[in-house]
């Protein structure tokens, strides 16, 4: 839907002016679409729109919007992730992203060392609700994905 919307902004037709109508239709669909469940009609719709250049044109020039990294790799290989019989591969989970709100707190150990993690990822000017991560902190990695740059 991204790429979809960024068409209009970047100001990219489709090849195929019948595009248009599936574009329609996959925001109509996606209103309505179960979260975890896809319909054979909104796969088919977004297998239409990934095949047209115009949405490939936009597609490339995705650095210009925001768009996840995997997204990709989960258009490339629709057919597979729309089967009846899907299972999650590795490289499904591992390119899975889930949107964060709040704080999320992970614990872990590594190597006989305790770990705290947080997650303060979208909380930007919730900052002080996060300065308290910083109690007793002995050590500051700041993760961020390269793709982002």
């Amino acid at each position: 839907m991204a790429i979809i919307r960024a068409m209009g902004r970047l100001k990219i037709d489709f090849e195929d002016p019948a595009r248009a109508d599936d574009a329609r239709q996959l925001f109509a669909l996606a209103s309505t679409t179960e979260e975890g469940v896809m319909s054979a009609e909104l796969s088919a719709v977004i297998r239409r729109l990934w095949s047209d250049s115009g949405v490939q044109g936009c597609f490339d020039r995705s650095r210009e919007y925001q768009l996840n990294d995997s997204a990709p790799y989960y258009l490339n290989d629709l057919d597979r992730i729309c089967e009846q019989s899907y299972i999650p591969n590795q490289q499904d989970v591992l390119r899975t992203r889930v949107k964060t709100t709040g704080i999320v707190e992970t614990h872990f150990t590594f190597k006989e060392l305790y770990f705290k993690m947080f997650d303060v990822g979208g909380q930007r000017s919730e900052r002080k609700k996060w300065i308290h991560c910083f109690d007793g902190v002995t050590a500051i990695i700041f993760c961020v994905a390269l793709s982002d740059y």
